[in-house]
Parts: structure tokens; C-alpha cells; sequence
């Protein structure tokens, strides 16, 4: 079901994140909420507060130095979970592989990394055993979206992500994944959204039409 407000797809994208930890405790997995204007590093410092209000353990990796700063002084109770990309991949590389001592990595929420974070995202997560979510990814450059080096990335690095939590809106209609389930797609006709279909992958963009929608009913 599309949520009707930011608050209820937030507390979606907990259960459904909740889920696929439970499912995989060393999984690499996807949220996006593709809104434009969404601030992203207070969504992802509320995910990171309720998530450790359930104790889970966990890390927030910022892109930069200054949303580091930004989300320490915004959230002084979560100060020592909140770091940058870089210093965590240089601290990774002083310490020792091994697990802690209190019996697992935590997880690592890494907040809006973008095509200039790919090789540093890369190295972050080869290096952490433990699971990691991207909040509203976006390591694909156009600039390199054809080619040998898009295809090697596809084919490697990020293969294994799957979608803890996905809701895109676009003309006329929602796409929405709430991990387990299926992916589904809304359609806006005059009465609100309707359910037009479910996909058990990401429907490619071409779907996203009224025409196909009209397909999938029709199946």
C-alpha cells in the first residue's frame, strides 16, 4: 500500500529494513525515496535514531566532512555513530578484520553517496562483513552509464544490492517495493492510486505508462 505521508513511508521503510536484516545479517541493501526537495541526511539521522532506539548497532557514513558536522551537531545523542566516508575507510584500514569483541559488525547506514563516492563506497564495503544500506544511492555517472566500466560495475560491486525499501513517484503514478514483497506499481486515476501491478524485479522504465499498466491488467 503507498503510504499517504512522509511519517507513514518512513515507518514502511523500518519494518520492511527490519525485515531484510532479519532475512540476511550481512546483506548490502537499497532505501530510496525518490522525492525531490527530501532532505536526506535528517531522514537518514531518524532511520539511524529508531534503529538504534531497537538496539541494533550501527554507523552513519556522510558523504563529506561537512554533513558529518552538520548531523553531530543536529543529533548530539548520536555524535559517536555519525562519521564520514573517508575517515571510516581510513580507520578500516588501521584496524584488524576481526570481529569485535561484543560478537558482530554493525550496520552501516551510508546517507546519499553519489557518483564521485563509487571507489571510496567500494572500499567501505568490501571492507565491513557486516551489512550495509545506501539511503537514495546514486554511484551510477552517466558518464559512465554505457560502456566496459558500467558493465564491469553492474556485473561486481553492485550485483548483490537488493531493495530494503523503494517509492518513486513519476507522471501519473508510484512504483514501491517493501522488502519482501514484490515490487508494485500505482496508477493515478481520478478516484486516487490503484494497484495496476506487481513484478518480481524492477520493472524497467518503459512500464512505467499507462499503457503498460493497462497490459498488466489485462494478464
Amino acid at each position: 500500500m503507498l503510504p499517504t505521508d512522509l511519517r507513514q513511508a518512513e515507518a514502511q521503510l523500518r519494518e520492511a529494513l527490519n525485515s531484510a536484516l532479519k532475512s540476511n545479517g550481512k546483506g548490502r541493501w537499497t532505501i530510496e525515496l525518490r522525492f525531490e526537495g527530501l532532505r536526506l541526511l535528517p531522514l537518514g539521522l531518524r532511520l539511524a535514531e529508531a534503529l538504534d532506539g531497537e538496539g541494533i548497532q550501527l554507523l552513519v557514513l556522510c558523504p563529506d566532512a561537512g554533513s558529518t558536522a552538520l548531523g553531530r551537531r543536529d543529533h548530539p545523542g548520536l555524535a559517536s555513530l555519525i562519521s564520514s566516508l573517508g575517515d571510516h575507510r581510513r580507520l578500516q584500514a588501521q584496524e584488524s578484520p576481526e570481529a569485535p569483541e561484543n560478537g558482530g559488525h554493525p550496520l552501516l547506514v551510508v546517507v546519499g553517496p553519489g557518483p564521485s563516492d563509487y571507489e571510496l563506497v567500494e572500499g567501505v564495503c568490501t571492507g565491513h562483513p557486516g551489512p550495509v544500506v545506501l539511503l537514495n544511492p546514486t554511484l551510477e555517472d552517466g558518464a559512465v552509464g554505457i560502456g566496459s566500466v558500467a558493465r564491469a560495475r553492474r556485473k561486481g560491486f553492485l550485483a548483490p544490492w537488493q531493495a530494503a525499501y523503494a517509492l518513486q513517484p513519476f507522471a501519473n503514478g508510484a512504483l514501491r517495493r517493501a522488502y519482501p514483497g514484490d515490487w508494485e506499481l500505482y496508477r493515478l486515476d481520478p478516484g486516487g492510486f490503484r494497484l495496476a501491478g506487481t513484478f518480481p524485479q524492477k520493472p524497467s522504465c518503459l512500464l512505467y505508462t499507462s499503457d503498460a499498466a493497462d497490459e498488466e491488467d489485462s494478464v
